[in-house]
């Protein structure tokens, strides 16, 4: 039969319980995170002040959640995985939601594709432990256990095997359970958390329980997630209108990231993805940031329950407001009221690669002296006395030299007929003014130069087996959290583009090797922005793409910076070399890198033409 066949009727069948929970499972549970959250919500709800998370396999083979709530007692045990049946709601009022939890369907949904074990013990009750395994429920024993809850969840989906297939790598399941974690535990600052991976027993996140007053407790807690750094480079927020509150952290604009994986959202302290607000802080962030960057935010919306619906959606990520431009506005308004308040401040990460351009660096060796002289600067060539760099090495493809031979001319002399001129001048060590036949060209040294590295390091990439690179004297520790894991996974790909990562204990990496191209580099930033493109990547598995999007970080960080004098050769190399590199008219991040005004329009400001 098919489903056009009209002659044959279709008969309506009701679905056995299990079928049910399955399917109810591929809506609360689309992948261990998922299951993650939904246990630690449950212990939340149970008002645990310590949640002990063990995962395997990323998850897939065990997630053990233990926490020291109310716990159950042996008779709630088997309503616990019956369909719809909670404790956090009577069913009067839908919108009255004051619980991370309320559907019932969690339990139930576990119990119906995995292994689960539950075992309880609540005050003035002995522990009991109930099993269900693929929708079949045993019977309630009893058990030993202090009181709270252990549910121990294993071989996820092994009663619908089609699902594993979806699943990603465990390390990829590892790293969204940690993210999980993370978010729900700046949710609850005086709640300690830990999340261990039991496969080679290593802690993969730890927060104690904060102490003092809200703001201060949230504060610390976020500095654990989120890292001191972002705490010193955040603003305050603490505002209200018409019965809503945002409170938490803005970071300056200079803070931006490379992708959105530093924004946080609550809503009545449920970690929610909303596009109502991920939009608003697109917008109270506006014309402060540049194309390609993104703000960094922990922020909190607080509101009656009367006024959002949080029963969108059976994951509960998505939420309803029932004014959404109020929500809309406060946030735009609140954020842009702060960031202006803010007058001159800037991040304190510019002010220490400041400080750190003025310690010596190590002498690198000749070959190296010569790869990072010729990404680094559009220079002239070398005069002959330069000693040990007469050759360039080996390794670095001859194919895509810095100044072809036939462009070796006398820079100081560039003729003003050529498309972008002869430089005139250099502005407040950033602009070049270029004379062309009938007109001027003002360049953004740094916006130009960073697309052209970006160029440069495409072609050496495609060109040689290895980029070269220069080994630190002292390798440099970077702590990155949840994005150390994205960049060991591919470290082997790093290794081809010169930048040598190993791992350094839970959220850290130790820098053994930059690019020798780069020169005088700010490491931590470059990995914190590479991290960045591998995370927004994510589900991708177009290497070629995550490639560029690390060499554009890097180009981003070798190009020759506003600030930097440049001669008239200097000057002139930068305008013919942009004149040959394809995409020169605009560096990685959209801007545009020159503009020209013609005599005529220059004319007709000073009133010399009508």
């Amino acid at each position: 039969m098919t489903r056009h066949d009209l002659n044959i009727r279709p008969r309506i069948r009701q679905l056995d319980e299990a079928t049910a929970n399955r399917i109810a499972a591929g809506e609360v549970v689309e992948r261990p995170a998922s299951a993650v959250k939904e246990l630690v919500e449950n212990a939340l709800d149970a008002g645990a002040t310590r949640i002990d998370i063990a995962i395997a396999g990323g998850g897939k083979r065990l997630i053990r959640v233990s926490d020291d709530g109310c716990g159950m007692a042996p008779e709630d045990l088997p309503l616990a995985l019956a369909r719809h049946a909670t404790s956090k709601i009577d069913g009067s009022d839908l919108l009255d939601i004051r619980s991370f939890g309320f559907r019932g369907e969690a339990l139930p949904s576990l119990g119906a594709v995995a292994r689960l074990s539950i075992t309880s013990r609540a005050a003035g009750t002995d522990a009991a432990r109930i099993t269900v395994e693929g929708g079949r429920i045993g019977a309630v024993r009893p058990a030993a256990g202090n009181r709270g809850t252990v549910v121990e969840l294993r071989d996820l989906f092994f009663a619908t095997p089609a699902r594993l297939r979806f699943l990603r790598g465990d390390r990829a399941e590892t790293q969204a359970i940690a993210e999980v974690v993370r978010r729900l535990s700046m949710a609850e600052p005086a709640v300690a958390f830990t999340l261990t991976d039991e496969d080679d027993a290593r802690v993969l996140f730890r927060a104690d329980a904060e102490q003092g007053e809200l703001f201060d407790a949230l504060s610390a807690r976020i500095a654990r997630v989120m890292g001191r750094e972002f705490i010193e480079n955040a603003i305050p927020i603490d505002a209200s209108r018409d019965g809503l509150r945002l409170t938490g952290l803005a970071a300056l604009p200079t803070y931006s990231r490379g992708a959105a994986v530093a924004q946080h959202l609550y809503v009545n302290g449920r970690p929610v993805r909303d596009k109502l607000l991920t939009g608003a802080l697109r917008a109270g962030y506006f014309d402060v940031l540049p194309q390609g960057r993104h703000p960094a935010a922990v922020l909190f919306v607080d509101c009656d329950p009367q006024g959002v619906d949080v029963n969108v959606h059976p994951a509960k990520a998505e939420v309803r407001f029932r004014e959404p431009d109020a929500a809309r506005g406060l946030v735009v308004a609140s954020l842009r009221h702060a960031l202006a308040a803010a007058g001159h401040r800037s991040s304190s990460t510019g002010g220490a690669a400041t400080l750190a351009a003025f310690r010596p660096e190590p002498h690198p060796s000749p070959a190296a002296s010569l790869a990072a002289w010729q990404a680094q600067a559009p220079l002239a060539p070398l005069p002959d006395a330069a000693p040990g760099l007469a050759e360039a090495p080996a390794a670095w493809p001859e194919a895509v030299p810095v100044f072809p031979a036939a462009a070796r001319v006398e820079l100081a002399a560039a003729p003003t007929d050529a498309p972008l001129g002869a430089a005139r001048a250099q502005l407040h060590e950033n602009w070049i003014i270029a004379q062309t036949a009938d007109g001027i060209v003002i360049v953004d040294q740094h916006a130009a130069h960073e697309r052209l590295v970006y160029e440069r390091l495409k072609a050496q990439a495609a060109a040689a087996a290895r980029i070269p690179s220069q080994a630190l004297l002292i390798p440099e520790i970077v702590e990155l959290g949840g994005g150390a894991e994205r960049l060991l996974a591919m470290a082997a790909e790093l290794d081809r583009l010169g930048l040598v990562v190993e791992a350094f204990g839970p959220g850290c990496v130790v820098v053994r090797e930059i690019p020798a191209a780069l020169g005088r580099l700010d490491v931590a930033a470059l990995l914190r922005d590479i991290a960045d493109d591998l995370a927004d990547a994510g589900a991708s598995d177009r290497l070629q793409g995550r490639l560029d999007a690390v060499l554009s970080s890097m180009a981003c960080h070798g190009s020759v910076r506003s600030g930097r004098s440049l001669n008239a050769q200097e000057m002139n190399a930068l305008l013919r070399e942009m004149e040959r590199t394809p995409r020169s008219g605009q560096c990685n991040h959209g801007r545009p890198t020159w503009v020209e005004l013609k005599l005529s329009d220059i004319e007709r400001l000073f009133g010399r033409k009508d």
